[in-house]
């Protein structure tokens, strides 16, 4: 008797978890509490598999074997409770893919850039001409690519999300970027628990495997000497000695990617040398995106040509730091990607001319001090877009408020326009703005309040500052 597969969620990774498990033998079903896109439906009736939409039937559910999960469905839901209350095994895409395919798992996490990277490495993998695909959080599923058309490589995005229901995967590479609180509200608003599944990306990671890691990161230093991962550490930072002599890696004495008198190097395997000036992605944070992909692709024996010709070509993320127009002298950039408050950091790192900042969306528990010294320093007006603004209002208030009491009486105090749709916040911007300012949507929040997602956040953003 077949086993029966339930899939609960029918998005991407859902109806390409259910197809899989369709051709493997199992007796399929998905069911997904809210409405099915059509394209997906049209996917299920495709391959004859039975599914509902807009609500969860216990009696079709509570049954299956195994249940694959999409990764935006909380444990909180009622029907995940009552499936964890009876022991049903709940799995990932990711896992369930994972055990029908021989391919070289390259996997990418961190709270900020995993998009980024995880797109830099497919790129170089691309260019070298291997067989290779991307999966995860971007690109299309990784069930449906091993059921319909399998690689020999993968490059995959994890979220935390994704990590937390994998059990027996595992990553021959495994690349973490960084850690910073996010999606505090997913896990009890308790960091812990979040670090906690950021590193299950080293979960069952052999020795011949690969750990490449920001050496930087503090909590990243402490995990590691806490369950002291079993995969060979390749770190990356911003010198070639590791500051900290008593971290982690200190018995390595040096990062084997660093910056030196204005070059990159990257020296997991030939060591290899490009003026960071010639790097195609601008910013501190996207040199360690650089140094992260070149020493996986060195460790993928790809050729330092290729690596260089990546490094100095590649033209970034969509929604990450993506310049739309100058308008009347005044440059709009578009980060609706930074949806935690460490990507808008990195955001406002990089901005060199005076800085009008939108922030605002659905909060996860958000710490907003981190940027405090940076909108200081770079911004002459925050203007916030949400339906709900008030946590936004009382922090930065306060700071505009301890501006004007302190020694910074020759800067302008902060101007604060409070906001609750798109097409307002950006007029508040384009008459705040002057020439030679930079307007920047790097909302640190979520963007399910006004938009889809973030995705939708930033096309919006775009076509209204086109359209002034």
């Amino acid at each position: 008797m077949a086993k029966r597969l339930v899939v609960l969620g029918a998005g991407e990774s859902g109806v390409g978890a259910a197809i899989l498990a369709q051709a493997k033998g199992y007796e399929t079903f998905v069911s997904d509490m809210g409405e099915i896109k059509p394209h997906y439906a049209a996917l299920l009736e495709q391959h004859a598999i039975p599914y509902e939409g807009g609500k969860h039937t216990p009696a079709l559910i509570l049954n299956a074997d195994e249940v694959v999960k999409s990764p935006g469905i909380p444990d909180s839901a009622p029907m995940v409770k009552a499936l964890i209350e009876q022991g049903t095994p709940i799995l990932s895409e990711i896992e369930f893919a994972a055990r029908y395919t021989h391919a070289k798992m390259i996997c990418i996490t961190g709270s900020n850039g995993k998009t980024t990277t995880t797109s830099l490495i497919y790129d170089m993998l691309r260019r070298a001409g291997l067989d290779v695909g991307l999966a995860g959080n971007i690109g299309n599923s990784l069930a449906l690519q091993v059921a319909q058309q399998d690689h020999k490589y993968y490059v995959i995005e994890l979220s935390s999300f994704q990590l937390d229901n994998m059990y027996d995967f595992r990553a021959d590479i495994a690349i973490l970027m960084n850690i910073t609180p996010d999606h505090l509200d997913r896990y009890n608003f308790e960091f812990q628990n979040y670090i906690d599944a950021k590193m299950r990306i080293t979960r069952n990671q052999r020795q011949e495997d690969a750990f490449v890691f920001w050496s930087g990161d503090p909590v990243i230093d402490r995990e590691i000497r806490k369950l002291r991962p079993t995969a060979t550490l390749y770190p990356f930072g911003e010198q070639s000695a590791v500051s900290n002599q008593q971290s982690a890696v200190s018995d390595q004495r040096m990062n084997v990617a660093y910056v030196d008198g204005g070059n990159l190097v990257v020296a997991a395997r030939e060591p290899l040398e490009l003026p960071v000036e010639l790097l195609s992605l601008k910013g501190k944070h996207n040199q360690y995106n650089s140094m992260a992909a070149a020493i996986t692709a060195q460790l993928l024996d790809i050729k330092n040509d290729v690596i260089r010709e990546s490094l100095t070509q590649f033209e970034g993320v969509a929604h990450r730091l993506q310049y739309v127009a100058t308008v009347r002298g005044v440059r709009w950039i578009n980060d609706s990607k930074a949806t935690n408050v460490n990507s808008c950091w990195y955001a406002l790192e990089a901005m060199t001319t005076p800085t009008v900042l939108i922030l605002g969306g659905k909060d996860k528990g958000n710490d907003y001090s981190e940027i405090d010294e940076l909108v200081l320093q770079k911004c002459h007006t925050l203007v916030f877009m949400g339906l709900h603004n008030e946590k936004l209002m009382e922090h930065f208030g306060k700071l505009v408020e301890r501006q004007k009491t302190a020694s910074l009486k020759e800067k302008k105090p902060i101007t604060i326009i409070d906001t609750h749709s798109l097409a307002e916040a950006v007029q508040a911007c384009y008459g705040a703005a002057q020439e030679g300012d930079t307007v920047l949507l790097s909302p640190c929040c979520a963007s399910f309040d006004l938009f889809k997602s973030y995705e939708d956040r930033g096309e919006q953003f775009m076509e209204a500052v086109r359209s002034l």
